[in-house]
């Protein structure tokens, strides 16, 4: 027999309904109330979609990450206090200006609208290193003084699509790629000496050429213009090679205490054969070299294995080599052949690791793994496999790497169950 429906007296749904209506109001004056506490501190806040936490107070924000980090790893192990930023504004070392033009013709720079190919013109951000936000202007005017003609998607015509300016904390070198749509450049001689005129801190300019309809901002090939065509950098006293495709932290400040952590959760003594997987351009590996017997960084890009090799020529560290291809592979060849490594420093992309690598992590089966991640829920996934294969987290640190976003960065120390 089937259910009969209650109905509820008509003035208790009017009542209901009323309700219903007020719980809406109340959460879209909160909203906007939020909205515009953000646009009081930047103004592209709600077209941009950027930063998230505008909002709120840095104290608040800091929070909120935090809980986040301990409603997902607390089941297992200790999660500490989040590592803050002292100056939690303009920390972004790389920024990216999509270059374009407004209804009424003129050249504008800014990001894409979130989710969309709409570009929000900025003119300066609360994030971004004010010092590539000022020469991101002056490329502006200087795009409409030397009339050379913007990219346009819909109809592919045109030159000049994205900035990218590269600044170096610790040394001051600075970068300027320019990606244009085809390799001839009118007047970039000219271009390149009013560009220096106007910012004589630039070390290096380079013309990355981009072809292609792609979401992609950087092509594959490049002429430098002026300069060496690459800046260098020092982290934890040790000085890298940055390209235009370089991966490196954005955040310097926070990525030398995200570097000293992991050290300290390898707890190296000297004597360990370290593996770095997902080495990248060899940062963390480099910087763990002095502390360990032998370092070996493996990672698929290839143009990042040569810049690594080049990291470690430069800061004259013979003990670290670095292997082009997938870290699970190298380790489970390893493991066939009886070698042992003591320490797995791993730094994945936000998809995170895989049952496959972790497996291979198993087989391999050293003490300790060091695990930053910039994703709390892959991060969560792959500690339940770690749990499965006989690793516990023994502790996690949340690292604020992204003030006023909603990004987390968080570092975990995990342990062999039987050690």
């Amino acid at each position: 027999m089937a259910e009969r429906k209650r109905i509820l007296p008509k003035q208790k749904q009017e009542n209901l309904a009323e309700k219903g209506k007020q719980v809406e109001k109340r959460k879209e004056r909160k909203k906007k109330e939020e909205n515009k506490q953000g646009q009081d501190k930047c103004p592209y806040m709600e077209k941009c979609g950027g930063c998230q936490y505008l909002y709120l107070t840095y104290e608040k924000q800091c929070e909120i990450k935090q809980k986040q980090v301990k409603a997902l790893l607390g089941k297992y192990g200790k999660v500490e206090p989040m590592v803050k930023m002292e100056q939690p504004y303009y920390y972004r070392n790389k920024v990216h200006a999509v270059v374009d033009r407004d209804r009424k013709g003129n050249i504008i720079t800014g990001v894409y609208q979130k989710g969309t190919h709409r570009t929000v013109s900025v003119e300066h951000c609360k994030i971004e290193n004010q010092k590539a936000d000022a020469i991101i202007k002056t490329i502006r005017k200087l795009l409409k003084s030397f009339k050379i003609k913007v990219y346009d998607e819909d109809t592919e015509y045109g030159l000049v699509r994205h900035i990218l300016v590269r600044c170096a904390a610790k040394t001051g070198q600075v970068m300027v790629v320019l990606v244009t749509a085809s390799p001839i450049f009118p007047s970039k001689n000219h271009f390149v000496k009013a560009l220096r005129e106007a910012h004589p801190e630039i070390t290096t300019i380079v013309q990355n050429i981009n072809p292609r309809g792609t979401s992609m901002v950087l092509g594959i090939k490049e002429q430098v213009l002026f300069g060496k065509g690459y800046i260098e950098d020092i982290l934890c006293e040790k000085t890298f090679y940055i390209s235009s495709r370089s991966f490196y932290q954005v955040n310097s400040a926070q990525t030398e205490k995200l570097y000293r952590l992991a050290l300290d959760f390898a707890q190296l003594t000297g004597g360990e054969t370290v593996i770095d997987a997902y080495c990248g351009v060899g940062t963390i590996g480099i910087v763990a070299a002095d502390k360990a017997k032998k370092v070996i960084g493996v990672e698929l890009n290839q143009d990042a294995v040569k810049d690594a090799v080049k990291n470690a020529r430069n800061n004259q560290e013979e003990n670290v080599v670095f292997y082009q291809g997938d870290a699970g592979v190298f380790m489970k060849d390893m493991a066939a052949a009886g070698e042992k490594v003591d320490v797995v420093l791993m730094d994945p992309p936000r998809s995170g690791s895989t049952e496959e690598f972790i497996e291979a992590v198993k087989e391999i089966a050293p003490e300790r793994v060091v695990y930053i991640s910039c994703n709390l829920e892959t991060l969560a996934r792959d500690l339940e496999y770690f749990e499965k294969s006989g690793y516990r987290m023994r502790h996690a640190v949340p690292m604020d790497m992204f003030p006023w976003t909603e990004h987390v960065e968080t570092i975990v120390g995990l342990q062999r169950r039987d050690m």
